[in-house]
């Protein structure tokens, strides 16, 4: 501690990132504004700190404030901040996700950090045929895995670094081609045992919903953090799944209601 020259204590720089770094932790996301004026310091002496702790990996900057990297992100946290977030239960879900795929499959891939987790996973398969509204999936699967890559198009949504439109590719007559995939792998917002699947964006719920129409098996990715949950657009019941890939064994209820439904949890085998 030091005094000021009004007789108060204040915190060292070092004991104020400490507090600093325990008050986002317990707070999940924070704003600027708001730690200038808990700690009593000016907003750039707080952007300065939260750098220097994101450079440690402490938390996660964020434009205007910074996120715990455990936190559940809002649903218009933007994707380069979603990728830094929960990496370890992901990429085990990409490692698992990529075991359900074969040589040879065509796939659906909607945007998301856990499907771009899978994709780095597939860096050994060959001859796949993928169909995707991710506009960063193509730079992050191995050019050799795939014999095609169709990207569909419509809206960018940029906080997804995806597209919203018809799961659909159009021939010269204007119509849309008919195609069908062997697996959906589909990243979800939420799993809740009464609601299902959900996510925060009605145009990507029917996106995500087509996209399992069209394949003979789905496989939905969620981490542990989105089960109970429920975002505003729902988009398919359970049931609607053959697989639920997860880094953690669901809690009795959903682990329950998953099994009446028929759908086979996929956990790595520590959390077996």
């Amino acid at each position: 501690m030091s005094a000021t020259t009004d007789g108060t204590s204040r915190r060292l720089p070092a004991g104020r990132k400490a507090d600093l770094a325990a008050y986002v932790a317990e707070q999940g996301q924070v704003t600027v504004a708001n730690l200038a004026e808990r700690f009593d310091v000016s907003a750039d002496t707080i952007r300065r700190d939260l750098d220097a702790l994101d450079a440690d990996g402490v938390l996660i900057r964020t434009h205007g404030g910074a996120i715990s990297p455990q936190a559940v992100p809002r649903p218009d946290t933007g994707l380069d901040v979603r990728l830094r977030l929960q990496t370890s239960a992901k990429d085990q879900i990409g490692a698992l996700a990529a075991g359900l795929v074969r040589d040879g499959a065509a796939l659906m891939i909607n945007a998301g950090t856990t499907t771009l987790a899978v994709a780095r996973h597939l860096s050994e398969h060959r001859d796949l045929t993928v169909a995707t509204n991710s506009l960063r999936m193509p730079t992050e699967i191995n050019p050799l895995a795939f014999r095609d890559l169709y990207v569909f198009g419509g809206a960018v949504r940029l906080s997804a670094q995806g597209t919203i439109g018809a799961v659909a590719f159009p021939t010269e007559s204007g119509a849309d081609r008919d195609i069908r995939c062997d697996l959906a792998l589909i990243g979800v917002g939420a799993v809740n045992a009464d609601a299902g699947y959900s996510t925060s964006n009605l145009g990507e719920a029917a996106m995500m919903s087509a996209m399992m129409d069209r394949s003979a098996k789905v496989a939905v990715l969620a981490d542990s953090s989105k089960f109970g949950r429920r975002l505003f657009a729902q988009i398919a019941e359970l049931g609607r799944a053959d697989y639920l890939v997860t880094d953690s064994t669901p809690p009795p209820d959903l682990a329950e209601a998953l099994e009446a439904a028929g759908v086979e949890v996929l956990t790595p085998p520590a959390a077996g």
